[in-house]
C-alpha cells in the first residue's frame, strides 16, 4: 500500500489526495493580460526530475506542498504551504448587481 505523509493527518493512503500540479509563480491575476493568465493556468513546464506540486488531503480539503521526483514517482518531502507562501493573495470580485426587489400586483 503506497502512502504519503500529510503535514496535518499523517501517513494516509495515496488514494486520500488529489494532486493540483507544479507550483509555479502567479501572476497578479488583476493586472495581468488575459494571455499571461491563459498561459498560467494551462501551460505547464512538466519538468522531469525533483518537482513542487500542491497537494489535497480530500478528505479534510487540507491543501499543502509536496516535493517528487517525477521520474522515480517518489514523495521526498510534504509541508504546509505557509512554509513557502508568507502571504495570502487577495482576489477582488466585482460585486453582483443587486436583484430588483420583487414586487406583488
Amino acid at each position: 500500500m503506497k502512502t504519503m505523509l500529510c503535514p496535518l493527518n499523517g501517513r494516509r493512503n495515496i488514494s486520500e489526495f488529489d494532486c493540483a500540479g507544479e507550483i509555479e509563480e502567479q501572476p497578479d491575476p488583476n493586472a495581468c493580460s488575459d494571455e499571461m493568465w491563459t498561459d498560467y493556468i494551462f501551460l505547464h513546464d512538466n519538468t522531469a526530475g525533483l518537482v513542487l506540486e500542491w497537494w489535497c488531503h480530500v478528505p479534510t480539503s487540507y491543501w499543502f506542498i509536496a516535493e517528487r521526483n517525477t521520474l522515480t514517482d517518489e514523495i521526498v518531502k510534504t509541508y504546509p504551504a505557509n512554509t513557502v507562501f508568507k502571504t495570502r493573495i487577495d482576489f477582488h470580485r466585482p460585486e453582483a448587481p443587486s436583484e430588483p426587489e420583487n414586487k406583488s400586483r
